[in-house]
């Protein structure tokens, strides 16, 4: 098997190459692509050097069966056709065509299935917060239909880039030096900080993030009755998100029958020992692979209700693992 990465040098790109190798993906032929800034880069991946080519409108997508894409939207949508002309299968990591009805948004431990259908021979990798939150939601759902969550993100720096992540340590060494931070990827300093706001604002008051989940979850879950009221906020935490979510369902969960979904379920790990103070943590949970979920409790204000924590992290389930795994999943199941 053939397989691109395009945007090869930014952090999610970096990740589809440690991913692919601990997945032992079978490649037959490796290509990076990047930006003219990134063009002439070199990686390592199992031995072999490979140099980073520009991204063009040529054919040097010819022969490739498989590009994961994580370069921005804007370079998804001008580069779509030339990636997808030749039969490449497209997994595209932005926020580009994830709501378009004829591209699947896909979750292989919720909705792998939908990714038997492509007719443009895209596939939509869903956002970070909402992947983590599907994966949990998913046990649940399948005891008693949800009817509505809500939750509060606790988003990791990594969320926006390398340089993001860069910058934040950068602030920490500045401010111990006495000096006064540098701000350029956040809106404010986010080292001793927490920002309720990602993305730009909308019109109803919430972010694009935050809609995101809203319209991800719909789609993912094929539930257009589920609605999603979510507060996100960027944390000073280099690369895993954690989330408080609350749910109700059709009828009352007990938390011992949640927690026993959650621990069955496909890509969920139960950390969940409050007497020993036992949770899901973001130091613990960066570059681990599932979602694990703690604090599972009823809601008190709701008889229908549960609460619970969930952490995942974002570069991995959230970004690059996620798209390899879509790729497995058709693998196995592609007739």
């Amino acid at each position: 098997m053939n397989v691109a990465i395009v945007g090869a040098s930014g952090a999610v790109g970096q990740e589809f190459l440690r991913v692919l190798d601990e997945q032992n993906f079978p490649i037959d032929e490796l290509l990076l692509f990047g930006s003219k800034r990134s063009a002439g880069r070199k990686y390592t991946f199992k031995g072999k050097e490979i140099t980073v080519k520009e991204l063009q409108h040529n054919d040097d997508f010819k022969g490739v069966d498989i590009a994961f894409t994580s370069a921005g939207a804007s370079t998804s949508k001008e580069f779509a056709e030339t990636i997808t002309k030749y039969g490449a299968l497209m997994i595209d990591n932005s926020s580009a065509f994830r709501m378009d009805a004829d591209v699947p948004l896909v979750v292989p431990e919720v909705n792998g299935a939908d990714a038997l259908n492509t007719p443009r021979n895209i596939i939509a990798n869903p956002n970070c917060t909402t992947i983590q939150m599907v994966v949990a939601l998913k046990p649940l759902h399948d005891l008693a239909k949800i009817r509505r969550v809500h939750v509060a993100t606790y988003q990791a720096a990594s969320g926006a880039g390398a340089t993001a992540m860069d910058e934040l340590v950068e602030q920490y060494r500045e401010i111990g030096e006495g000096k006064q931070p540098t701000v350029e990827k956040f809106a404010y300093q986010l080292a001793y900080n927490v920002i309720p706001q990602i993305d730009v604002f909308t019109d109803n008051g919430y972010t694009k993030e935050e809609m995101k989940m809203f319209h991800e979850t719909k789609k993912i879950m094929h539930a257009a009755d589920l609605d999603v009221s979510a507060m996100c906020v960027r944390i000073p935490v280099m690369r895993a998100h954690s989330e408080a979510i609350w749910v109700e369902t059709e009828r009352p969960v007990s938390v011992d029958e949640a927690r026993k979904a959650f621990a069955a379920a496909e890509g969920v790990v139960v950390v969940d020992n409050p007497a020993e103070k036992e949770y899901p943590m973001p130091l613990f949970v960066a570059g681990k692979d599932p979602v694990y979920v703690g604090r599972i409790r009823k809601d008190l204000t709701n008889e229908c209700g549960l609460t619970f924590w969930v952490v995942g992290d974002q570069i991995k389930k959230g970004a690059a693992l996620n798209a390899v795994q879509i790729a497995q999943w058709l693998l196995r199941n592609k007739k």
